[in-house]
């Protein structure tokens, strides 16, 4: 799982009013994908303010002038800071589905499968461990619902259970998976803390998935 902190280009005119004001023929597809350029454009600035000074720094109006367009736009496409916050979490995850896809883990067990995939997560999320600990305090303390614990939960439950999804597994087993996720993100915040070592953590993410999921 790699970061989205890349280098972010200068500050570009917004062309929404230009290209998407008199489409040709294919226009839909031109605009859905200038669409998609512009929102990937905003996380990337996000994500490297986010980087620098934590979510402190991902002011609104910052971001757009870093991504390059105008403020009303990025309230368009984000009408608050969490939902900013929410789509650079999206963009790790999103991430490390592509790298489990491309290296699925080879573990026997369902729980070192977890495992697998857990201390990827972390290793990820350690190269940059300001943008880490900025996103995983604003999830915690986010007072409406955001989709980092069921798309993770989701993801333990695929790799631990062969392909089991959320709607095909039982409670139990979404409970399961969902308290892994939980101590996984608790232990993290201790190791952004300086509290645990990173083979501390895959000590205690062994030892709580080979519990949690010995029967999945």
């Amino acid at each position: 799982m790699r970061t989205t902190h890349v280098p972010v280009p200068p500050p570009a005119s917004d062309t929404e009013g230009t290209m998407e004001s008199h489409p040709a023929p294919g226009g839909h597809s031109v605009r859905t994908r200038s669409q998609h350029q512009r929102r990937k454009r905003i996380v990337q600035a996000a994500a490297a303010l986010a980087s620098r000074g934590g979510v402190e720094a991902m002011q609104m109006r910052t971001v757009a002038e870093r991504a390059g367009v105008a403020l009303g736009t990025l309230y368009r496409y984000f009408p608050s800071k969490m939902d900013l916050v929410v789509a650079v979490v999206g963009e790790e995850l999103d991430l490390l589905e592509s790298s489990i896809e491309r290296r699925p883990p080879g573990a026997a067990t369902p729980s070192s499968r977890a495992v697998d995939v857990l201390m990827r997560a972390t290793r990820g999320l350690m190269r940059e461990p300001e943008l880490a600990d900025a996103l995983i305090r604003s999830l915690i303390m986010a007072e409406v619902q955001t989709p980092f614990g069921d798309r993770m939960t989701g993801l333990l439950l695929r790799v631990s259970a062969d392909g089991l999804s959320l709607e095909e597994a039982s409670e139990e087993q979404t409970d399961l998976a969902g308290s892994l996720a939980s101590v996984w993100v608790q232990e993290l915040l201790e190791m952004l803390r300086g509290r645990r070592t990173y083979d501390q953590i895959q000590r205690r993410i062994e030892t709580a998935a080979g519990r949690l999921l010995a029967d999945i």
